[in-house]
């Protein structure tokens, strides 16, 4: 109920008010499976690819948005929850594998997906190296991948800000990858071709310089920035 409520006002809203500017909405699938997979440059790319995508679409949230007391939980769980967040414990290993298995039950719900092949939002504006988890998925999952390109997010919401600035912003929906094409989930090299494939037409839609490398979540203390430069500087 809270994800039509969304759509049926939320939507009409923000776009009468921002304005977005959008590229190929007949390229999403109105049915069946699909993963949406999207360049990252702001905590509001989900917020605006849920609200100008032609049908509902999930996404993987941080669980802490869900597990606030008093008012200001009710209306962070309420928010999230009515646009397609989903819960998850986020971080390397188990944590990563249960977010791509979150989004594995999605899609084979035959419903949409959204992803960031990155992993994370990108702070100076280049488009880093996409890890093969989308492809797994697509591939898991026998999803077709909507390439989608995001321009301006950064600047509607900037890294620490909190309240979104009034700037016009562009979504592209590429042409569907069919993943089937490329292999089987269990290769290590059909995962890293769909998903090189993938991250260059991002790239092309987006306009982004390439990175060339993946891209890190910033360290959350001065032990782990510690533990990173070690690692960096360990001989090989």
């Amino acid at each position: 109920m809270l994800t039509l409520l969304s759509r049926a006002f939320l939507a009409p809203v923000a776009r009468a008010v921002y304005r977005p500017k959008v590229i190929g909405r007949e390229n999403v699938p109105r049915t069946g499976r699909v993963l949406l997979a999207s360049n990252h440059l702001s905590f509001i790319d989900s917020v605006v690819l849920t609200l100008v995508a032609p049908r509902n679409v999930s996404f993987l949230a941080k669980s802490e948005y869900f597990t606030g007391d008093g008012a200001k939980g009710w209306l962070s769980r309420s928010f999230f929850s009515a646009i397609g967040a989903v819960p998850v414990d986020r971080g390397a290993g188990q944590a990563a594998q249960d977010a791509l298995d979150a989004g594995l039950a999605i899609l084979e719900r035959d419903e949409a997906f959204a992803i960031y092949p990155e992993g994370t939002r990108s702070r100076d504006g280049r488009i880093y190296k996409g890890r093969t988890g989308a492809a797994w998925l697509a591939m898991s999952s026998n999803s077709l991948i909507v390439p989608v390109a995001l321009i301006g997010t950064e600047k509607l919401q900037p890294v620490g800000s909190t309240i979104p600035r009034l700037h016009r912003v562009s979504v592209e929906f590429g042409r569907p990858i069919d993943a089937s094409e490329y292999g089987q989930a269990n290769s290590a090299r059909a995962r890293r071709k769909l998903t090189d494939v993938l991250m260059e037409d991002i790239q092309r839609m987006s306009g982004q310089d390439a990175a060339g490398v993946y891209n890190e979540v910033p360290a959350a203390s001065a032990i782990e920035k510690v533990k990173r430069a070690l690692g960096r500087n360990r001989p090989s």
